[in-house]
């Protein structure tokens, strides 16, 4: 067994006993459709009745064959009644797969609005394929709820009792053989039921495991081929589709104990009735019609029985998987607990004299999740070392630091040009992170225009901001698509004048679509130049007054390096600049230069100064022969 999986071996345990919902949870999902459930709950009152009226007139039929009477109306009535029965069972039927639907799309939609506001620190502790997993494959189990007998529970409920009670009438003492055949079938399956949910919960995790491992491996399709490790990968997700598939044999096994009892309870049943009623006929304690009679309403009795062990091992199910949608639904969102009546961001400071950004005293650490998140993809990536027989594997892969910023403090005055430089490691991109609200400081304070950043509603806030990422992601669809994300009302004249300024106009030429070209999956019918370019692009067209450029030219050979250089000097001309480089002479006639190493500011000036006051900074030149 290749050592690649193992991680995911160890978090067996605890991921598969997963979160459990109750019934009442389900609830709020089918009152959504209340008034189509109250049609079918009708219809199913409505359809229990007419069939049990037939066999009454199948009962009536034969004492009339029997006594050579004619059947004058009985058979029609008969017939109508089956037709009947047939009609509204086709409708309701109809309603149940159409409410189900409902459900199902009700259902994503909650899930897709909560992930998509939920805060950054749970898309950084949780795996993408998981998250998506939870909406298709976890919602589609909600189908079977409203699909297999849940939901005409009231007409079963009618039918089983309007039975019980005609058998009753007919011959008691075959009734409580009956009953005592039934209620054995009912303790299995209630036995049975609980073992279901366990194991569909796990089955559920293990799935959103698969299409985390399935996203993980297409997502890095080009890294996995270069690096030789598409065996490993395929070995390692399909052990997680062989545990999924373990699971899924574990309840079919355990759903094939269930599915049979119905069945068992009828034989068993049956064979009582004829041979126990068959005695009482011939005694003559009932009449052969009224032993058909008996029979017919001992098959409507264990029909409602075996639609409610159905319902109970697909609701079982359903709610295994409603336990991981509701987790999601349950996570506060990234703007709860904000103020709503949170101040405006002036067009104009208060205090002029007041920065336009401040960190003051900055303390952070990661919450908890997303350090055991970091922690365990280390303990993977250490993992991998080790199977491809690598030394010293364990210090190659550190794990993640639990303080990542201690006491940063620092001021962009207004209409500056910031840069934040220092090793990999130091807390640069945090700090961004922290500007743009995806976490908030343990300590201390952002101040945006002299107030702390956290009295602004964060929609305002980024708005204040353009912003662009490390490795900042191209969006399926057209090169419009990914510069109106932004600014959704950016008109083609616009598109076409950021996209010229970071020179990107000879993609606009090549293709006679122009903003309406295809960039591909991932942006794959650009280059990294490119889609970085593209990405500062983006954040041109929004006008924003600050602009976060994190490692923006990283990916840009040196001529066009200097026209973004150049470009980025153009619009930054009235706006505050604040930018992550590695590259020293990218900032080098910068207004400031902040030094970072292991979170804590160790030097801020200009190049000139920090090359004679800053050691490390001074070593950083020398490296880069700028000194």
């Amino acid at each position: 067994m290749s050592r690649t999986a193992s991680p995911r071996r160890r978090g067996r345990g605890a991921q598969q006993e997963g979160p459990r919902a109750t019934f009442r949870q389900l609830l709020p999902f089918l009152f959504e459709h209340k008034r189509t459930l109250i049609v079918v709950a009708v219809l199913s009152v409505i359809g229990a009745a007419t069939s049990l009226v037939q066999p009454l007139l199948v009962g009536q039929v034969i004492d009339s064959v029997q006594k050579g009477a004619g059947l004058g109306i009985l058979v029609w009535l008969l017939v109508g009644f089956v037709i009947v029965s047939s009609i509204i069972s086709g409708y309701q039927h109809y309603l149940l797969q159409r409410t189900g639907t409902a459900v199902v799309y009700s259902s994503r939609r909650k899930l897709i609005a909560r992930i998509l506001h939920l805060p950054v620190s749970e898309f950084d502790a949780r795996r993408t394929g998981d998250l998506v997993s939870r909406v298709g494959t976890d919602t589609t189990l909600l189908y079977a709820v409203l699909t297999q007998g849940l939901a005409d529970a009231v007409g079963n409920v009618i039918l089983f009792a309007g039975a019980l009670i005609a058998m009753l009438v007919i011959d008691p003492v075959l009734l409580l053989l009956i009953v005592v055949v039934i209620g054995a079938s009912v303790v299995v399956v209630v036995a049975l039921s609980g073992r279901i949910r366990t194991a569909s919960t796990a089955q559920q995790v293990k799935v959103g495991e698969l299409a985390s491992g399935v996203e993980r491996a297409v997502g890095s399709i080009r890294t996995v081929r270069a690096s030789g490790a598409t065996e490993r990968e395929t070995e390692a997700v399909s052990e997680l589709a062989s545990e999924a598939y373990g699971i899924g044999v574990r309840i079919a096994k355990i759903s094939s104990l269930v599915v049979p009892v119905a069945g068992i309870a009828l034989q068993l049943s049956l064979l009582v009735v004829l041979g126990v009623g068959g005695f009482r006929v011939a005694a003559g304690a009932i009449t052969i019609a009224s032993l058909v009679t008996f029979i017919m309403f001992l098959f409507m009795m264990v029909m409602p029985l075996a639609s409610t062990f159905g319902a109970i091992t697909s609701v079982n199910q359903a709610l295994g998987a409603l336990g991981r949608i509701q987790e999601v639904l349950d996570l506060p969102t990234e703007t709860q607990g904000d103020d709503a009546a949170a101040a405006a961001i002036p067009r104009e400071p208060e205090d002029s004299a007041a920065p336009a950004l401040e960190f003051r005293d900055v303390h952070f650490h990661y919450p908890e999740n997303v350090v055991a998140a970091r922690e365990k993809a280390a303990k993977e990536a250490r993992s991998l070392l080790a199977d491809a027989h690598l030394e010293r594997a364990d210090e190659d892969v550190p794990a993640p630091a639990r303080e990542v910023l201690r006491g940063v403090s620092f001021a962009v005055p207004r209409g500056a040009r910031v840069a934040l430089v220092g090793p990999s490691g130091a807390g640069k991109s945090t700090i961004l992170s922290l500007v743009e609200r995806f976490y908030d400081p343990t300590g201390g304070s952002v101040r945006l225009n002299g107030h702390d950043a956290r009295t602004y509603q964060r929609d305002e806030l980024r708005a204040h901001f353009g912003y662009v990422e490390q490795d900042a992601p191209t969006l399926a669809g057209t090169l419009a698509d990914n510069l109106r994300l932004a600014a959704p009302a950016a008109s083609d004249a616009d598109c076409e004048r950021v996209l010229r300024a970071v020179n990107l106009g000879d993609v606009l030429e090549r293709d006679p679509l122009g903003l309406a070209a295809p960039v591909g999956e991932d942006g794959v019918m650009l280059s990294g130049g490119e889609r970085q370019r593209l990405a500062i692009a983006r954040a041109l067209l929004t006008e924003a007054p600050i602009l976060l450029l994190d490692e923006s030219t990283s990916s840009l050979d040196g001529v066009n390096e200097q026209r973004m250089r150049d470009a980025i000097d153009a619009v930054s001309a009235d706006r505050t600049l604040v930018v992550i480089a590695h590259r020293l002479s990218t900032v080098v006639d910068s207004d400031l230069i902040v030094v970072l190493q292991d979170g804590a500011v160790v030097g801020q000036g200009t190049h000139a100064e920090l090359v004679e006051s800053t050691p490390l900074y001074r070593d950083l030149a020398r490296h880069q022969l700028l000194t």
